[in-house]
């Protein structure tokens, strides 16, 4: 076996290759992401459910009907943004946290991304390759690839549509779960229990 340096012909193939892993804004947007009904109940949603911090990324499989089924969150490591490495950690989390849709012909589930970081809310190569891996991870787990949300601290951005708001933002609190939670289920009617109470109600 020998080692030693890769020409700087595979090099620069190398550095083109991970130079593509990325999708540009237009792109994004003629690849028929499904839009949120409700984006900012999603957002909301999950900042108080992982209170991101800069750097953070947040990924959630939602229903159908926009319920969130799954979440996990994750600090983003320091190195060069490559999409083929963010579709890598994505794939991981969706892995630990929620089974395959592989087995279905439609995917019934989406995945959605976001992802917390400095800056102000203009696309960036590295928002990119983070479009670029999660279109991937979502293939490769059987899910519907949705909205990628960036949350900096000009608030958030439905990247690809336009659409977004000003908090929460990438400093602000969390706020409490009203939103993205399902409601709690109604107290259970009939019973020895609910006997207990009616005669104590009576007895009054």
């Amino acid at each position: 076996m020998t080692f030693g340096f890769a020409p700087a012909s595979a090099a620069a193939s190398t550095s083109a290759a991970s130079a593509n892993r990325l999708l540009e804004p237009a792109e994004w947007a003629a690849a028929g992401i499904p839009l949120l009904r409700n984006p900012r109940e999603v957002v909301s949603g999950l900042h108080a459910r992982h209170h991101p911090q800069p750097a953070t990324a947040v990924i959630a499989v939602l229903d159908p009907d926009e319920r969130l089924r799954a979440s996990a969150s994750f600090v983003r490591r320091p190195a060069p943004a490559d999409g083929w490495m963010f579709r890598n950690v994505l794939l991981a989390q969706l892995r630990l946290i929620i089974p395959h849709d592989l087995r279905r012909r439609t995917p019934v589930r989406t995945a959605v991304l976001l992802y917390c970081r400095a800056g102000d809310a203009r696309w960036t190569e590295e928002d990119g390759a983070w479009m670029w891996g999660l279109r991937d991870a979502c293939t490769l787990h059987g899910l519907r690839c949705g909205a990628y949300i960036t949350l900096t601290r000009d608030g958030w951005q439905v990247l690809g549509e336009g659409r977004g708001g000003r908090r929460p933002h990438s400093a602000s609190a969390p706020e409490p779960f009203a939103t993205s939670e399902a409601p709690p289920p109604l107290p259970r009617t009939g019973g020895a229990a609910s006997e207990v109470l009616r005669r104590a109600a009576a007895a009054r």
